[in-house]
């Protein structure tokens, strides 16, 4: 590389989505969806790789038509984790400000078959302070594409105040 290559504005430090935000610029209420996406047989065969379940239940459509369900059923985890703060925008958001994911919590509501397409959100519902950080508390959602709610639970995660 030669040095008249290199661009002297550019700096990869500042390549960011947006600005960070702090446990003091956070609201009750704000919102955080993310993108919708149907769960394909991948989405299937990537969970099974991942997880080791290895039950017909999510992996073979005869079995699961034989016990009455039309499709192969998503596995609970497969669902919760379409809830993934990387997921959506709201790590970006964070920025230089978050910590990490303290704790997770999840209820699964109505089944979640391979077809179905999903729309997860989180909202924060509880702001709790510290000393030097701060604990979001998100509730987490999905609902199907017949507007059904199909999980709700609750995230947690730890976020730097404004030094």
């Amino acid at each position: 590389m030669k040095p008249t290559d290199i661009d002297p504005n550019f700096d990869p430090a500042n390549h960011a989505l947006c600005e960070s935000s702090y446990f003091e610029d956070l609201e009750l209420g704000q919102k955080f969806p993310i993108p919708s996406r149907t769960l394909g047989d991948a989405n299937f065969a990537a969970f099974q790789l991942a997880s080791g379940d290895n039950h017909p239940i999510h992996y073979d459509v005869e079995y699961c038509r034989a016990k009455g369900h039309p499709h192969m059923l998503a596995h609970g985890l497969q669902v919760a984790i379409q809830t993934a703060p990387g997921a959506g925008m709201l790590p970006h958001i964070l920025g230089d400000s978050l910590i990490g994911l303290v704790e997770q919590s999840s209820k699964f509501l109505k089944p979640v078959y391979c077809g179905d397409t999903v729309y997860p959100s989180l909202e924060i519902i509880k702001l709790e302070s510290n000393s030097s950080t701060g604990v979001i508390t998100l509730k987490s959602t999905v609902h199907n594409q017949h507007k059904q709610l199909v999980m709700e639970g609750e995230q947690k995660m730890l976020v730097k105040k404004r030094q």
